[in-house]
């Protein structure tokens, strides 16, 4: 079983790892360009309060973005993140502040909801043989109904818990004011490079992702695989929530939707391909990275909201059609 899924990775690696370099390359070679032209059009960019504001608003949408690279390499999407990330939230503020739970449960809690919404598009991705993009479609209408519902359509605050801010916003960096959020980030991304390269469950999910009929014809489970990686990718997304809620300090559940293209741009800027069997977590940050600079440098020039949307897609749409560049090749 094994002998025959390895072969088959060895030969797309060989053709992955070139393309896959490149993209990587490139990617970085954007976010080195951006960060110049921004430095040259406004002299506060490259201040350390403001590049530490641009790694604060990665590290929420580059968790999301590092859970997603594992479903897409499957060849899945999931547009639910955004939503399930204020789900996450608001389980945490009903757990913490109505329940008068201890704040770790709270985040068990929330992780826990990430993880179960991912388990329940799983189930109706792999057992249902619902599309990836209607079940995910359906779960970010769920998750956002019943963020709703659990809160009342009210934020959740946690005023009376002071010590749930620092959980994003303070430091445990000694001589260096880097908040806990962008650590928590890398070491999440850390963790996401190690599954990804060296478990069972990434070597599974390049192989679902290459050829998903030569993979169950191997042997191997595919619909237990498929599952599981939809769960952890909730799980990075319950994670996020954690960091959201503490970062504004409350539980706000009309936020989240629109997260989950930032998070899917990033990673298909990171040269994660749509059609799945590609992707690395190092070009996920890279893309990120990029997706937070790119915001930060046009609202520094005063560029209204409403073109900086403009721009963003714009940037979709290129990542896209870059992949299916690469395709071709």
């Amino acid at each position: 079983m094994d002998t025959v899924v390895n072969e088959e990775k060895k030969k797309l690696g060989n053709s992955r790892i070139p393309s896959g370099a490149i993209q990587q390359i490139l990617a970085f070679a954007s976010l080195i360009a951006l960060i110049i032209f921004f430095s040259l059009a406004s002299g506060s960019f490259l201040q350390y309060s403001n590049i530490i504001g641009i790694l604060l608003s990665t590290a929420v949408i580059g968790i999301l973005a590092l859970g997603a690279t594992f479903v897409i390499i499957t060849g899945g999407i999931d547009l639910s993140v955004g939503t399930v990330m204020t789900l996450s939230s608001v389980m945490i503020g009903v757990i913490v502040v109505d329940g008068g739970m201890p704040i770790w449960v709270g985040i068990v809690g929330g992780i826990l909801t990430g993880a179960l919404c991912g388990l329940l598009s799983g189930f109706a991705i792999a057992k249902l043989n619902i599309p990836p993009f209607i079940a995910t479609l359906a779960m970010m209408m769920i998750a956002k109904g019943l963020a709703l519902v659990i809160s009342s359509a009210a934020p959740i605050y946690f005023s009376d818990h002071p010590s749930f801010t620092k959980i994003s916003l303070g430091s445990i960096t000694p001589g260096i004011e880097v908040p806990n959020a962008i650590l928590i980030f890398f070491i999440m991304a850390i963790i996401g490079g190690i599954i990804l390269s060296k478990t069972i469950l990434g070597r599974y999910n390049f192989a679902i992702g290459s050829n998903e009929e030569a993979t169950k014809l191997s042997g191997v489970n595919v619909n237990f695989w498929k599952m599981s990686i939809y769960t952890l990718a909730g799980a990075f997304t319950g994670v996020a929530g954690v960091l959201m809620a503490a970062r504004l300090n409350s539980a706000q559940p009309a936020l989240g939707q629109g997260y989950e293209l930032e998070a899917i741009a990033a990673v298909v800027i990171g040269g994660t391909s749509l059609s799945g069997g590609k992707g690395t977590i190092v070009g996920t940050v890279i893309g990120a990275l990029i997706m937070s600079v790119l915001t930060n440098g046009l609202r520094i020039m005063s560029i209204p909201q409403e073109w900086q949307t403009v721009v963003v897609g714009l940037v979709i749409i290129l990542a896209v059609y870059a992949d299916t560049l690469r395709k071709k090749d």
